[in-house]
């Protein structure tokens, strides 16, 4: 059956070719759409999944790690006595403005984390120290938003909220959800960079001890400040992107645009299934006459559906690893992972074995005198 199958369909290799096309067009852009809408839900936790916090503590109701309010941080004491925290540092996000050099200005999420240890500061640094963010006035920004910001090197100096500010080191990459770009620096000079009192801070960053689990711990942070959320990181990653998706129409534009993808490659490919079937119905006949039973006949539609899905996959999966190459950058990630392709190649599988079922209900009603007269 497998070899009477490809003999078919090669027959016809311009058919063919147009049936490839189909399913190569929708797994494309199904990898292609969903590894941009994935990217941009990894920028939008970007802050979160690469911060060594096992658990985030913050203001009340608190649903996006870019908004936060300002909480006490005398409630450091009050985290520390909770059973499974094994330390608690204080941690700020805010929003503010820095004057370039031209004369404008350019807004800025200030983000300052603890002197000591730095948790929650810049990562995949390209250029600098990291460590040098304890210098008086300094800085770190990524390179990728130089732009905005007028090219900044190494030494160059801004002013950010009226005070001074130094580039000590470029990170790479880490470019978030919004268009403002991201200035790490330490609390203290956070918190003179955002006019906002020292006794103040936006979240709390938990490590926990070993053997404790983070739901059990951040309930009891609730129990023990009822003014707070606790939330794990997992959770608070999610809880940002749920914020984004549900605020703005993400969700509707890419999944409108992939089930569009979708329906034009499964039209192709039925189309072509089905006209390929029709030319050849003689033959078909031919086959019935000479005892063929209609479950053969189906296993030779489902087998050239099969070789269809499978050759159009190759070719589509070396065409996405190229565009994902090529084309993403952290200010438009495609995040293509192994789920993904699978799901996608599943979702085509089914609409080749689908399409193969068209043709074969034709065929079952063909009666093979009608050949044997002819």
């Amino acid at each position: 059956m497998w070899s009477l199958a490809l003999r078919t369909l090669l027959a016809d290799r311009g058919k063919l070719i147009t049936a490839l096309v189909g399913v190569v067009f929708s797994i494309v852009l199904m990898n292609v759409q969903g590894g941009l809408f994935l990217g941009l839900l990894r920028r939008a936790s970007l802050m979160v999944d690469f911060n060594p916090a096992d658990i985030w503590v913050g203001h009340k109701a608190m649903h996006n790690v870019d908004f936060a309010r300002d909480i006490p941080r005398r409630w450091r004491d009050r985290i520390l006595g909770t059973p499974g925290v094994a330390d608690a540092e204080a941690y700020i996000i805010g929003h503010t403005e820095m004057t370039l050099p031209s004369g404008g200005y350019e807004d800025v999420v200030v983000v300052g984390s603890d002197r000591a240890s730095l948790w929650g500061g810049a990562w995949n640094i390209s250029d600098g120290n990291a460590a040098d963010v304890r210098k008086p006035e300094g800085i770190i920004v990524d390179e990728f938003e130089a732009e905005k910001l007028e090219f900044p090197k190494v030494g160059d100096t801004r002013e950010i909220g009226g005070q001074r500010a130094r580039i000590v080191a470029h990170s790479r990459g880490i470019v978030g959800f919004l268009v403002t770009p991201y200035v790490f620096t330490t609390l203290s000079q956070a918190s003179l960079y955002l006019d906002k009192p020292p006794e103040r801070c936006s979240y709390f960053l938990v490590k926990l001890k070993p053997g404790f689990d983070a739901q059990t711990v951040c309930r009891a942070i609730r129990q023990r400040l009822p003014e707070v959320d606790a939330f794990s990181s997992k959770e608070y990653a999610w809880t940002s992107i749920n914020y984004w998706l549900t605020r703005t129409g993400l969700g509707i534009s890419f999944g409108a645009a992939t089930l569009l993808g979708v329906l034009v490659g499964a039209v192709i490919v039925a189309q072509t299934l089905y006209a390929s079937v029709l030319d050849r119905l003689g033959e078909f006949g031919t086959l019935k006459a000479m005892g063929a039973r209609d479950r053969q006949i189906f296993s030779i539609l489902l087998a050239q559906a099969l070789v269809m899905a499978l050759a159009g996959a190759v070719m589509a999966f070396e065409a996405v690893l190229f565009i994902e190459r090529a084309f993403s950058t952290p200010h438009a990630p495609i995040v293509v992972p192994l789920s993904l392709s699978l799901t996608s190649f599943a979702v085509v599988l089914a609409i080749c074995v689908g399409a193969s079922l068209v043709p074969y209900w034709r065929i079952r009603k063909l009666d093979p005198a009608v050949v044997l007269r002819g």
